[in-house]
């Protein structure tokens, strides 16, 4: 418990020193206007058997109420349907202060309905774990679209998968440029393309850096298909990736993309 106050502690620090030094982030406040929010994105890496019930308890009854109580809302959990590596599942949490998100582990410890309900899951012996592995990532919502955004079936819990994708760069140089483009008209195509576009995010901290990650929404996959489709041949797509600032070099060297169906539970 200690050894987790500590990391907590400096993740926290580093964040915030992060912030105040302007270099890449503004200090903010939940009264900020169009303030860009921060996400924290988990990756719980799960065995098949008995840890995708546990995880699903755990996070159903524990970390999402527990979450909330900590302004953290909405918290988005998914289940890997179509990538690398299944059984797995994802977590979104987003706030408007990268200190709530920092501190969120320390502050859960100190909430005994969470430690209590979470028992199964936080205390499970070393020889039955409640999962193989988490990866962690802390990323800044784009200055175009500060904020999440849900689709419009998540209201009625309608039918809908997500689409994450993230993009690795060469260099810090391309990364910029990629999410420069980004913000300078793909992100328009999307949209008349038909896409529901849920967040976009500059990976602050994480494995595989320099990356950015961004979630799409869809009702199913043939519709996913067919946006893909429109966005690909759109006229003002090849117009913007021939211009010779974003094509002069591969300015994505890679990308990681997976399709997520939402827990029921899911409140993204």
């Amino acid at each position: 418990m200690k050894r987790r106050r500590f990391l907590t502690s400096s993740l926290a620090a580093s964040a915030l020193a992060v912030t105040s030094s302007g270099k890449y982030l503004q200090a903010q406040t939940q009264s900020d206007t169009g303030a860009r929010e921060f996400y924290e994105l988990r990756h719980y890496r799960l065995s098949m058997g008995r840890q995708k019930k546990l995880a699903d308890d755990f996070f159903r009854d524990s970390l999402v109420p527990a979450l909330n109580r900590l302004g953290i809302t909405p918290v988005g959990v998914f289940n890997v349907s179509i990538g690398p590596e299944t059984p797995s599942m994802y977590v979104l949490m987003p706030s408007l202060s990268v200190e709530t998100l920092a501190t969120a582990e320390a502050r859960l410890a100190q909430d005994a309905e969470y430690m209590k309900s979470g028992a199964a899951f936080l205390n499970a012996p070393a020889d039955q774990p409640a999962f193989d592995r988490i990866e962690s990532s802390l990323l800044q919502a784009f200055e175009k679209m500060p904020r999440l955004k849900l689709p419009a079936a998540t209201a009625t819990h309608g039918p809908r998968i997500f689409e994450l994708r993230t993009y690795e760069s060469a260099s810090d140089q391309d990364h910029k440029r990629k999410v420069e483009m980004m913000q300078a008209g793909e992100q328009e195509i999307f949209a008349k393309a038909g896409f529901s576009q849920v967040f976009y995010g500059d990976t602050l901290i994480g494995p595989r850096l320099p990356n950015l990650t961004y979630m799409l929404s869809f009702q199913n996959l043939a519709e996913r298909d067919r946006d893909w489709d429109a966005f690909r041949s759109s006229p003002e797509w090849k117009s913007l990736s021939s211009q010779p600032r974003y094509a002069f070099e591969s300015i994505v060297s890679s990308i990681v993309n997976v399709i997520l169906t939402p827990a029921d539970y899911s409140q993204v």
